[in-house]
């Protein structure tokens, strides 16, 4: 027994011995190099390739079976003369004996200069599409009569029931490697340059650790990127598992869209695919970008049918404004300097491939605090919705700044100062019409923006300032498509009292429509009215006031000369601070009478009980027709016009005298029966700034009620003369001539 063990150990030496001298033989005597022509034969007709094998082939056969190519190119049989990848070099090796056992262990895998060039064409078609398929599909066998058609055989036959491959790997090293990618009907294009790869031992349910870098390059928009991957790769075939442990990509980033900037970016954490349960899963987020930093996690499910996107992210406070300006997004002027000096964040993630919510959202910007959600309903129309509750906002601060004109502030108050001085004087012709331009003509409108606008909007803010304006309880409802926007409601508390509005551009015509509806309830007009620091309004009370406008154009200039509609108001408790018309008019009383006033009245201002009218807008002047006002001793009619284009007025107002009403009044105010029901012109012309002080008694109106007394005395004087001797139809003819 030990001599036939002794000689089969020799016949098995011999054996491998034999095997080995065979490998040396092929490997040294057998020259692939000398099969070229049959290899680039066998690659036109398996796969579709045209091969062009320019250096030479090195192999071996065992223990490794060795392949090692130089100089050689690929390109599609349809387009041999357009090569999509030229290789310096590839080197692997296999060893044999595992083969057999179905385990493919690999030494270092490696691969230089490879430079892969995919093209698409104007019909859309990729120059490696027809790789991979046979050259000309064998054909079926015909079936004979009589005979049934073989059943197809299942894809992949039994092989389902085998052990699949075993991967063992010691390495891969991929160096000086490109790709560059082209869509001639785009005319999109993509490249990866300066690529290299190394890996560890790639074995199934182990780590694999990588590294990855390249220059990453686009044209629309002219972007680029150095980036750098790192991690840990682990994968399951059986359980359809991948993951990418303690990931970390890095880099830089710069180009159009920049505008010379550069940014700095990185983004790490744990990724899992599991395409058995079809879910996706980024757990310990961390990004960074610039000075912004983030963390969160991103889970998907139903990877089959409709993804379904979920998660958290916490943005850390930063300033957002240094933030833009390091991404070459300079912010407009703004009235604060410092605002947006300080953004946080925290929201959960929800959405699916065309749209992404930021639900349970909070958002703290400078001092304003945020509540509620953001979401895009629609990536591709970005279309966008949003509802959130605030604490504050005060809009002023984001505003453009006021615009400073030295030269056109000296002269409007020059002219204003010169106005008042006329006025001042009581006897100094009228102003002239005022011609100071008060409206911008700069456009506001971005009306191509505002048609392409898709988003549905609710706000409410506790406070809201804005024009130095404290809105309290605001509300704001609103939405826009495709160039009509809609402001559904817009109400809040303001100094005590309410509005209401509601509004519609309609920014899809040549020149853009916008209505207007507000309503008003008793709210101080004094806070409306700008006057010079320290000076007091011209009036004072508080406000109602309903109003149906109409205008169109682009600029704050177009807006009041096309303003077209109709309001109505009414001002509660109003006063007219620094303007006694009450002591005007005794003064005027005692002249009448020939006396001199002994207590004439002292206030300062003028109060009035009620002040109403309507308004009727037509290009941008308006006409108030019904002018009445309720003040002690007097009521007041008027008409005239407004004119909003350049802020001014042009009013007439008749004064019906009541005279002194006081507990002890002014015999030399006192108005007789003469005077009763008589109506005194005061004539206001000029800017709207001054107030009351463009008003005065209207001389022309004066002579005419001087005539109409001495009228009414001298027919009293013949009424005494003449008594009854005369017909009561004679009388009525003299009174209507006296009145005349």
């Amino acid at each position: 027994m030990k001599a036939l063990g002794k000689i089969l150990g020799l016949l098995f030496l011999g054996l491998l011995l034999i095997i080995v001298a065979l490998g040396f033989a092929l490997t040294h005597i057998l020259d692939p190099n000398d099969y070229k022509d049959e290899i680039r034969q066998l690659a036109r007709d398996k796969a579709n390739l045209e091969l062009t094998l320019n250096g030479d082939i090195g192999w071996s056969l065992y223990p490794w079976l060795g392949l090692e190519l130089h100089q050689t190119t690929v390109a599609s049989a349809r387009t041999p003369d357009q090569p999509f990848a030229d290789l310096q070099m590839l080197g692997l090796a296999v060893r044999v004996l595992p083969l057999l056992r179905r385990e493919v262990q690999m030494s270092d895998i490696r691969i230089e200069g490879l430079d892969l060039t995919l093209r698409r064409d104007e019909q859309g078609r990729g120059n490696w599409e027809d790789i991979g398929r046979p050259a000309q599909p064998a054909k079926q066998p015909e079936v004979a009569a009589g005979q049934t058609e073989p059943a197809p055989v299942p894809e992949g036959g039994n092989q389902g029931a085998k052990e699949p491959l075993r991967l063992d790997i010691d390495s891969l090293t991929v160096n000086d490697s490109r790709v560059d990618y082209r869509d001639a009907r785009s005319g999109q294009q993509f490249s990866a340059e300066g690529i290299r790869l190394t890996t560890g031992a790639i074995r199934e349910d182990s780590n694999i650790p990588f590294k990855l870098n390249a220059l990453l390059s686009g044209n629309q928009p002219v972007l680029r990127a150095q980036t750098d991957l790192a991690g840990e790769l682990r994968f399951s075939r059986a359980l359809k598992r991948y993951q990418l442990e303690n990931a970390r990509l890095s880099g830089e980033a710069s180009g159009e869209p920049l505008d010379g900037k550069t940014l700095a970016f990185t983004a790490e954490g744990q990724l899992l695919v599991d395409l058995a349960a079809q879910v996706a899963e980024w757990n310990g987020l961390k990004l960074s970008a610039n000075q912004m930093r983030a963390l969160g996690e991103i889970k998907v499910r139903d990877l089959d049918k409709t993804a379904q996107l979920s998660g958290g992210l916490s943005v850390a406070p930063f300033s957002l404004r240094e933030f833009l300006a390091g991404l070459g997004q300079p912010l407009p002027p703004m009235a604060d300097a410092s605002s947006l000096g300080r953004f946080e964040m925290t929201t959960r993630l929800a959405g699916t491939p065309t749209s992404l919510a930021l639900e349970e959202l909070d958002l703290k910007l400078d001092d304003s605090r945020f509540t509620g959600r953001l979401a895009v309903a629609d990536l591709a129309r970005k279309a966008v919705r949003v509802q959130l509750k605030g604490d504050q906002l005060n809009l002023d601060r984001y505003l453009p700044p006021p615009a400073q004109d030295a030269s056109a502030g000296a002269a409007r108050k020059a002219e204003v100062k010169g106005a008042e001085a006329s006025a001042g004087q009581g006897d100094t012709p009228l102003p002239k019409a005022p011609t100071q331009q008060a409206w911008s003509t700069e456009p506001i409108l971005p009306v191509d923006r505002l048609r392409q606008l898709d988003f549905e909007a609710t706000l409410d803010l506790g406070q809201l300032t804005v024009r130095q304006l404290p809105v309290v309880n605001a509300h704001l409802q609103a939405n826009g498509n495709n160039g009509l926007l809609t402001l559904q409601d817009l109400r809040g508390e303001l100094f005590g009292g309410s509005f209401e509005t509601q509004a519609r551009l309609d920014a899809r015509p040549a020149l853009p429509l916008l209505n207007l509806q507000q309503r008003i309830n008793r709210v101080p007009v004094e806070k409306f009215i700008k006057t010079e620091e320290g000076k007091q309004p011209p009036l004072k009370g508080l406000l109602e006031l309903s109003a149906d406008l109409a205008t169109r154009g682009y600029s704050e200039k177009d807006w009041v000369e096309g303003l077209n509609g109709t309001a109505s108001f009414v001002l509660n408790d109003g006063v007219l601070p620094e303007a006694n018309l009450e002591q005007q008019l005794c003064m005027a009383i005692a002249t009448l009478n020939r006396k001199a006033l002994s207590n004439p009245p002292q206030s300062k201002d003028t109060p009035f009980r009620e002040l109403k009218g309507s308004l009727r807008f037509t290009n941008g002047v308006a006409h108030n027709p019904d002018l009445k006002a309720s003040i002690p001793g007097l009521t007041v009619n008027g008409n005239g016009d407004l004119d909003l284009r350049v802020l001014g007025m042009d009013y007439r107002a008749g004064i019906v005298i009541e005279g002194d009403k006081r507990e002890m009044p002014d015999p030399a105010c006192q108005v007789n029966e003469r005077y009763a029901g008589l109506e005194l012109p005061v004539r206001c012309r000029g800017p709207l700034e001054l107030g009351a002080k463009a008003c005065r008694l209207d001389r022309d109106g004066l002579g005419k009620i001087a005539a109409r007394l001495g009228g009414e005395k001298l027919q009293e004087k013949i009424e005494e003369k003449i008594g009854d001797k005369v017909s009561p139809e004679l009388k009525d003819k003299l009174k209507g001539l006296f009145n005349r």
